[in-house]
């Protein structure tokens, strides 16, 4: 199975997916050497998601994206900007045009992943697993999952809670790389949800 993985990080989402051929798209690139160090065999593309998307999503059987969420925050609103005085700003339709984008023209299974806004969706999403939104082609069972605490959890526990060690890498913002990462029980849990009927 051919697997698109965009806006991936370190590929917290990825660790526990088996048998497939994994593209990863990532812009930052030291994030995406580290993400090229855990999984040396997936293809990594230094490039804009969104764009990569776009023109290439019909070489994929199974699509998984993470767009940008800081804008649509319920954090940033609630703590932000009605209590710390944070400026107010447009949300990124990214989300909005990928789910678009996948729900109308492509052909394989599809998955975008994003946090609970702050206002009410503008698409209805498939389901809620923690504090993700996640809206697919397909069905996705209820399930719990062991709760964290992302808030207050610094950067040894979001290693231990990720399965990942960043001490050697000269990066900034190590736990908000860490924050960002969709954990890896529920990313495989997702996969197999759509591989299964793939």
């Amino acid at each position: 199975m051919k697997v698109l993985n965009l806006y991936a990080g370190i590929g917290g989402n990825r660790r526990l997916w088996r048998n497939c051929e994994v593209t990863a798209v990532e812009n930052n690139a030291k994030i995406a050497a580290i993400y090229n160090d855990l999984y040396p065999k997936d293809i990594m593309y230094l490039e804009d998601a969104h764009e990569f998307l776009l023109e290439n999503y019909a070489e994929y059987d199974f699509i998984w994206t993470s767009p940008p969420c800081p804008t649509h925050s319920s954090f940033r609103f609630n703590i932000g900007v009605r209590f710390r005085n944070v400026k107010p700003v447009y949300p990124d339709m990214t989300l909005y045009q990928e789910i678009i984008l996948l729900s109308t023209h492509f052909k394989g299974k599809w998955v975008v992943e994003n946090v609970k806004p702050y206002y009410d969706p503008l698409i209805k999403p498939t389901i809620q697993l923690q504090r993700h939104l996640f809206w697919t082609n397909f069905d996705i069972k209820e399930k719990a999952f062991v709760k964290d605490d992302l808030r207050n959890a610094q950067i040894p526990e979001l290693q231990k809670l990720h399965n990942v060690d960043l001490t050697k890498y000269n990066i900034s913002n190590k736990r908000q790389i860490l924050r960002n990462c969709t954990r890896s029980d529920i990313g495989e849990y997702i996969y197999e949800q759509a591989t299964k009927i793939h």
